[in-house]
């Protein structure tokens, strides 16, 4: 397996995240390390058999549309039906929905290996789960037992239909619309753009989750409610009918070309009848619960390129030999390996800093909604919340520059489509698109999380923080100062952010909203490295042989260069943040030609 490290993903589980929080109730008894190790072993199996080895395929023999369907390879039906069989789609369910009461923090570690072997295959079963939860969460017992075991299994997939021609993340100017029947069912009309997994060959039938607007009901999202929208109607005999969903096409993408990004019509060649999951008029609240999960789960494919990447390159980097040692001027002396050169390190240290630090951040995010669900406690809740822009855009962000970062490793090599990493780098690029843009996130942080509850969830997160900062002594007492000092600027940036929002228009306190959320991420991500320096340091010397002994001692020095070379990017953001100047707003369109 070169895609991923399953020692990296025990160690966080086993030795940073306190687990033994959640295994302590009903839910999550069973969970114990056996069970824990038994679910990442049997990922890393599923994952090297039907995924990994069809990832480069699905970009060569790419998704097409032709007489009105949407073609893919047989594999990707066989790997979403190898993830559910397995039990995958639906391991966080309860037993009476064949599920394993499996923690989500286990959860996505496994769903971390499928989507580092294969994202455009791993992204079709992520849907379908999402999908899944919806109806499970705010559905009818009718639509649970019409649906949830077909999905479950991979049979049939799921997806999310918000976005249409007029309005991308602005889903209050969404204009599909339902009426009801006097059946008490509903007739959708409209068009959905960018439908990831909205139709293909290998799913006997596509579920759509779909908001839609009452005809004539209130304007903005109060008049928006959430439906099941199949692609055919489960029939009395077993077979299906037609439900006049019909696929305008598809879309030609950059990267992730098995993964398709279907246009949707609804109601245009015949009726089409959706089902209303939840309270009518309150789909926008339903749909988070999809959103937000797919927010993490964006975070868990950006961080699965850039771990293929990451590993791709460092596999290249102590292969290829080029050059010598600066200072050894003899051309007869044996050319060596290029992971011999600082640079080279440099940038490997770089990649290893973002993936692991990515993975800390996403499975202790999974470990809050955890403990939320174990306890329903309102602290696991608001930080969870808070840290789900920083998981969803750091990893996708800073992704994107590591897997830059794994093609230079490689040069020329990794250009070519002999490497995985030119697929990787095109691959990546979209996560940051995904499920609301970088943008978006900056502007939800700023505007909404660090306000929430008059900030209690920040008071949170700097008692996280600060706690962990105590804890560092010895080896990682350096690297405790500099995220204390790092903590003690971001409350002064803070308070100069919240002065604006009481003074200035909001346009001021929002203009740079992106800024500090990557500012504030890499704090978040500085709390992450100084998590795994210190368990690191509490255990390097219990190492029970050599290469246990390196494992440790490559957390630190990761540590150590993320506090040297990635932290030290806060200063220019937090210079950003304070001044006085406002170029962006103050840059008339005119200017831009």
């Amino acid at each position: 397996m070169q895609y991923i490290s399953l020692r990296n993903l025990r160690f966080i589980l086993h030795e940073v995240l306190d687990l033994e929080a959640i295994r302590r109730g009903d839910r999550f008894g069973d969970f114990d390390r056996e069970a824990i190790d038994f679910s990442l072993d049997a990922a890393g199996q599923l994952a090297d058999q039907y995924l990994h080895p069809v990832y480069t395929r699905m970009d060569r023999d790419k998704a097409y549309f032709a007489d009105g369907k949407v073609h893919v390879l047989p594999e990707v039906g066989e790997g979403l039906r190898a993830m559910g069989g397995s039990g995958w789609l639906s391991a966080a369910w309860d037993e009476a929905y064949e599920g394993q009461r499996m923690p989500l923090t286990v959860l996505n570690a496994g769903t971390l290996v499928f989507q580092s072997a294969n994202g455009n295959l791993a992204a079709y079963g992520l849907l379908t789960k999402g999908a899944a939860n919806l109806i499970l969460e705010f559905g009818t017992q009718e639509l649970k037992d019409t649906y949830l075991a077909k999905m479950a299994a991979g049979d049939w997939q799921g997806t999310m239909a918000l976005t249409e021609p007029q309005a991308g993340s602005s889903l209050s100017d969404i204009t599909s619309y339902y009426e009801e029947q006097e059946d008490g069912s509903y007739h959708i009309y409209g068009q959905k753009i960018y439908i990831s997994g909205g139709d293909h060959t290998e799913a006997e039938n596509v579920i759509h989750l779909m908001l839609a607007r009452k005809k004539d009901g209130p304007k903005g999202v109060k008049g928006v409610s959430l439906f099941v929208v199949p692609k055919y109607l489960p029939g009395p005999d077993g077979g299906l009918i037609d439900n006049h969903v019909t696929t305008a096409g598809i879309y030609g993408k950059m990267g992730q070309k098995g993964y398709v990004a279907a246009h949707l019509m609804f109601g245009e060649q015949g009726t089409t009848r959706g089902f209303l999951v939840g309270e009518e008029l309150r789909g926008l609240n339903h749909m988070f619960l999809m959103m937000n999960e797919a927010r993490i789960g964006t975070g868990i494919m950006a961080t699965g390129a850039a771990s293929a990447a990451y590993y791709a390159s460092l596999k290249y980097a102590r292969e290829r030999s080029q050059g010598r040692h600066p200072g050894n001027k003899d051309v007869n002396a044996p050319q060596v390996p290029i992971i011999e050169h600082a640079d080279v390190r440099r940038m490997l240290l770089f990649q290893k800093a973002v993936v692991e630090g990515s993975i800390a951040l996403l499975l202790q995010c999974s470990l809050y909604q955890d403990l939320h669900t174990a306890r329903g406690d309102d602290r696991s809740h608001l930080l969870l919340e808070l840290l789900t822009p920083i998981a969803k855009s750091f990893p996708s962000e800073y992704g994107n520059e590591s897997v830059s970062l794994a093609m230079q490793v490689m040069g020329g090599a990794g250009y070519t489509d002999d490497h995985p990493v030119e697929q990787l780098f095109r691959d990546i690029r979209v996560n940051s698109i995904y499920e609301g843009t970088t943008t978006i996130h900056g502007l939800d942080l700023l505007g909404r999380k660090v306000m929430m509850e008059n900030g209690k969830a920040v008071v949170y997160l700097a008692e996280e923080i600060q706690s962990e900062i105590t804890g560092a002594t010895g080896q990682t007492a350096a690297l405790g100062a500099a995220l204390g000092k790092g903590l003690e600027e971001m409350q002064q940036v803070l308070q100069h952010l919240m002065q604006l929002a009481r003074k200035e228009d909001p346009r001021v306190f929002l203009a740079d909203a992106t800024i500090f959320l990557e500012y504030f991420g890499l704090h978040v991500i500085g709390w992450m490295w100084l998590r795994q320096a210190n368990a690191a340091e509490r255990t390097l010397d219990a190492g029970e042989n050599q290469a246990e002994q390196n494992f440790y001692r490559s957390k630190l020095q990761t540590a150590r260069y993320f506090f040297s070379y990635v932290f030290t990017r806060t200063a220019g953001l937090r210079r950003t943040l304070l001044a006085a100047n406002r170029i962006t707003l103050d840059t008339d369109p005119e200017l831009l030609m």
